[in-house]
């Protein structure tokens, strides 16, 4: 493999490669393989939990991830660390906003990963933003600077033939508040161009339209993704809710425009969706019966009464829905909204 050093330590030889309890109990404090000193408890995902831990060697503070004792997620994480490892050694100087990783390592039947300590993820900060009433923090210059890093970290995975997948507001984290700097985290579901492409890939509210109707895709769906992010940044509103992907698309349509004939027809999944005269419908589960939705008509500048009018065209630029019309990361960098003059954010 690629190093995976297992750390033993006493009475190990008692165990049998799982134990009976297969959560690992975090204690404040406690230092975790001579080194790793708890200090905090960050909180739990599906398949981790995350702690906050000064590390007695360096001296720095640090994330530990551990992951759930389970096959699949111990699979998906080793995966994520060769990704991690892949792209921070294209990135030594630690330029492209893209999350470090120090360490990973066996431990009381765990794997274990430590990297970069961050803040909060940009849906939970918005929302805190939000609800505490203070100054709204995602003015259209922290928006901007947010939009250029997030680019030039999906320019350079991209460069190095990979998709992200998954970029949503809770996979961007705040690196700095006063500077409004942020990462791009979880290579998890991301894959190279080259793999053989998965059909199921993305958060639905954040997912491109070609994926959802079964054509291929490429790179371009981190950009349709990000178009997505900045008008719920803008807003505090998710702009296309998921309540199930005939609604979304029904939202897309509404606020976009008509999905190009050529895409309905080469769509493996369109059938799921649309009726031979490519009008959208679903099946009410209540009553079995097929009905059809009739997308409101409304627009981006409706939609996103806050942003000005270059942000506006800037979004939408990202959200056009033929991805052979959507920009690259790199194409999208020149967007004039990008070199617009605001005022200086105050660190």
């Amino acid at each position: 493999m690629w190093g995976l050093s297992y750390l033993k330590e006493k009475n190990a030889l008692l165990r049998t490669g799982f134990e009976e309890d297969k959560s690992f109990q975090v204690v404040l404090n406690s230092v975790i393989a001579g080194r790793y000193q708890v200090t905090e408890y960050l909180g739990s995902a599906a398949f981790s939990k995350a702690v906050q831990a000064h590390d007695l060697h360096t001296g720095m503070d640090v994330c530990v991830k551990i992951i759930k004792n389970n096959k699949d997620f111990f699979d998906q994480s080793l995966d994520e660390i060769k990704l991690l490892k892949f792209v921070n050694k294209h990135d030594p100087a630690d330029k492209y906003h893209l999350l470090r990783l120090y360490d990973y390592f066996y431990y009381r039947e765990h794997l274990l990963i430590v990297c970069e300590l961050l803040k909060a993820n940009l849906y939970e900060f918005q929302k805190f933003n939000r609800e505490s009433g203070g100054e709204v923090y995602f003015t259209m210059p922290r928006l901007q600077s947010i939009t250029i890093q997030c680019l030039e970290a999906l320019q350079f995975l991209h460069g190095l033939g990979l998709i992200h997948c998954d970029l949503k507001p809770e996979n961007i984290l705040v690196k700095s508040y006063s500077r409004c700097e942020v990462k791009v985290i979880d290579l998890g579901s991301s894959c190279f161009e080259t793999d053989h492409l998965c059909s199921y890939v993305q958060s639905r509210s954040y997912r491109a339209p070609e994926v959802i109707l079964g054509l291929a895709y490429d790179k371009k769906i981190d950009i349709w993704s990000l178009g997505c992010i900045l008008a719920e940044l803008c807003t505090g509103n998710v702009l296309f809710q998921n309540d199930s992907p005939a609604t979304l698309l029904a939202r897309v349509l509404g606020i976009t425009g008509p999905i190009d004939q050529e895409m309905l027809v080469k769509g493996r999944d369109t059938y799921k969706y649309f009726t031979k005269n490519h009008m959208l419908y679903e099946r009410n589960q209540e009553t079995n019966r097929l009905e059809y939705l009739i997308p409101k008509k409304t627009s981006l500048r409706y939609r996103l009464p806050m942003g000005d009018q270059d942000f506006v065209d800037f979004v939408a630029h990202l959200l056009e829905v033929n991805p052979k019309k959507r920009p690259s990361a790199s194409e999208a960098l020149k967007h004039p909204w990008l070199s617009y003059p605001y005022e200086p954010i105050s660190s």
